[in-house]
């Protein structure tokens, strides 16, 4: 199959566009991706973690796309998003031509509305001919998908998936069973697309102009609530309308990323499913809110978070690690073995495995978040804290226990550094906030316990041979998750043990800014994660690291080094999970985790650059 192109190309006969060459659309039920090249190539619909209805980033255009774009071969492409907005425009820029496809998914009056594309191409200058190919393959392309006339639009169907239809303000002709559209344009002219539910009365071409106008005013009203003033104001603000999209406007909880089986390295098998949402990112998701003002989103997302604290408790099942947005946990992986993968990565999984996982870490992230949004937000119910007293109690039985660690590795299961260190975070907020708020809590047990994992944690994880902090108990390695120990404060910033372990980091994890997780070729080898291959840097560690040299007193080397990071962005100023060797993108994308480490560093950077007082945060 075609490599990952980013050059101009026939868009009948497209090749698989580069992770990096991609905006989202989105309306907090379902999300697209759309590539440089004018075509939508990944859709999941109607919601986050629906069948797929467009997957040729996967494999072909055969397996479902939407282009749109016109017959220009050397025009210079760029994107960009309407300011302050998710709308975006992909334009073309020709020696007679220049042309802007405007894409968006309208935000519904109603949570339970089916979403709508919405494709609006303009001819600013000069003429040009335009092709239209809209071929839609329910079922992550399994199902036979067919394409009929109905009256001036085309209908979609697969038995056992939703209908579409496609309507035009051109005229639309089937090609096998693709809709299909060729027509020539002038300056001036505008020619609308609307894709949607079947038996959906909004899905009308003539409503584009209507709907364009209250989608921009809808993000640019939410934009501007934010109270982030500092010098990254346009890529903070990029960040958390990131984020907004991501969140399910229904439910409170945001998916991890928008896509499914985008590999974290080329050809390889790490190859994962990110359309739910994990309670580790829950303190990243409230502090980031919270701290750019966005209170009503970070509350939405803790009164998800402890409706899933009620199920595990009121089930008397465990806290799980992730969950759909509708509160599933169980979600079993599948191979879709008839797709080719992105640049031939396979297996292309969907559903996450994860799921039957024990890792500890998860607790103190629940609690951080708890304590965040009683500090800044609304306060904890006498439900919520009888369920937050159960799983502090478990957990006080439990924290001594063996687990996957932080990064799901498919190996044996190890007492992990970073495991120990969120279990302190669980006892430890879960005091803050009952001595805070006059809470019951059995206080000398809760204090004990915080205090035996202190010293386990000194005793078996410092190794004073190599002078650093060890991945695991008994292991040699590093690991990036480290860097949240000053971020939790665990541990001061400028402690010197800590200092000899950023050190460390910095010598073995670290290039150009760009940090490892851990090394999966490790000198000790006992780094395993129970996969082939290796992985890439990783974007969440690689502002983390960034935070930790500013809270270190090294202001000018983060400075410099999250600078270095800004230009790793796409043109978009958007993150996929994870970058390769020449800082191109990897792994599903927009990441959520990358966008909230990127907001927690450009502020607490920010503040330090100013000479401002900073704010504690997790």
């Amino acid at each position: 199959m075609a490599e990952p192109s980013r050059t101009q190309h026939d868009p009948r006969d497209e090749p698989q566009n580069a992770i990096e060459n991609h905006g989202i659309i989105g309306d907090m039920r379902s999300a697209a991706l759309v590539a440089d090249t004018g075509s939508i190539d990944f859709c999941c619909w109607p919601d986050f973690d629906s069948p797929s209805i467009f997957t040729a980033l996967l494999d072909t255009p055969d397996a479902g796309i939407f282009q749109l774009s016109p017959i220009l071969p050397d025009a210079r492409r760029q994107q960009l998003y309407l300011p302050e907005t998710n709308v975006l425009m992909t334009r073309w820029i020709a020696k007679d031509a220049v042309v802007e496809v405007t894409d968006l998914m309208p935000i519904a009056d109603e949570v339970e509305d089916l979403p709508r594309l919405v494709r609006r191409i303009h001819v600013r200058h000069g003429t040009t001919k335009v092709r239209m190919l809209c071929r839609v393959r329910h079922d992550y392309s399994r199902a036979e998908t067919t394409a009929q006339m109905e009256g001036k639009d085309v209908r979609f169907e697969a038995q056992g998936q939703p209908a579409m239809r496609l309507c035009a303000t051109v005229d639309l002709s089937l090609d096998g069973h693709a809709a299909i559209a060729e027509f020539e344009m002038k300056q001036g002219d505008i020619v609308e697309f609307m894709l949607g539910g079947a038996d959906d009365e909004n899905v009308r071409a003539t409503q584009c102009d209507c709907d364009l106008k209250s989608t921009v005013d809808y993000w640019q009203h939410w934009s501007r609530h934010s109270n982030y003033r500092g010098r990254w104001r346009e890529t903070v603000n990029r960040s958390a309308l990131a984020l907004k999209l991501l969140t399910s406007r229904k439910h409170g909880g945001i998916v991890a990323a928008a896509t499914f089986g985008l590999p974290e390295e080329e050809g390889g098998e790490r190859n994962w499913d990110y359309r739910y949402t994990w309670i580790r990112d829950a303190s990243f998701t409230v502090y980031a809110f919270m701290r750019l003002g966005y209170t009503d989103e970070a509350n939405a997302f803790m009164h998800w978070v402890r409706e899933r604290m009620g199920d595990c408790c009121d089930d008397s099942t465990k806290l799980g690690i992730l969950y759909s947005l509708a509160g599933q946990e169980e979600l079993p992986e599948e191979n879709l073995t008839h797709l080719s993968g992105y640049g031939g990565a396979t297996p292309v999984r969907i559903g996450n495995e994860a799921y039957k996982q024990t890792q500890l870490d998860i607790y103190g992230e629940l609690l951080d978040a708890v304590y965040l949004a009683n500090k800044y937000g609304e306060a904890i119910s006498h439900e919520g804290w009888k369920h937050a007293t159960r799983l502090v109690n478990e957990l006080c039985e439990n924290w001594r226990s063996k687990d996957v660690g932080i990064w799901e590795m498919r190996g044996d299961d190890q007492h992990f550094l970073h495991s120990r260190l969120m279990c302190w975070v669980a006892l430890d907020r879960a005091l803050r906030l009952s001595f805070k708020r006059s809470l019951p809590a059995p206080f000398e047990r809760w204090t004990n316990e915080r205090q035996a994992i202190h010293d386990d944690i000194w005793e078996n994880f410092w190794d004073a041979d190599l002078g650093h902090f060890v991945q695991h108990k008994g292991s040699k390695n590093l690991d990036a998750s480290m860097l949240l120990m000053p971020l939790v404060r665990f541990v001061g910033a400028s402690d010197p043990k800590w200092l000899q372990t950023l050190d460390a980091i910095e010598r073995t994890l670290v290039r150009d800014g760009m940090v490892f997780r851990y090394r999966n070729d490790d000198d000790y080898g006992d780094g395993l994660d129970g996969l082939d291959g290796d992985e890439g840097a990783f974007v969440a560690c690689s502002f983390w690291y960034v935070e930790c040299l500013a809270r270190a007193g090294r202001v000018e080397q983060a400075h410099l080094e999250f600078e270095q990071l800004l230009r790793y962005a796409n043109p978009l100023g958007l993150y996929a999970e994870e970058f390769d060797t020449h800082g191109h993108h990897l792994g599903n994308t927009p990441q959520a985790l990358s966008h909230l480490a990127l907001i927690s560093a450009a502020t607490f950077l920010d503040r330090k650059l100013e000479g401002s007082q900073t704010l504690w945060q997790p």
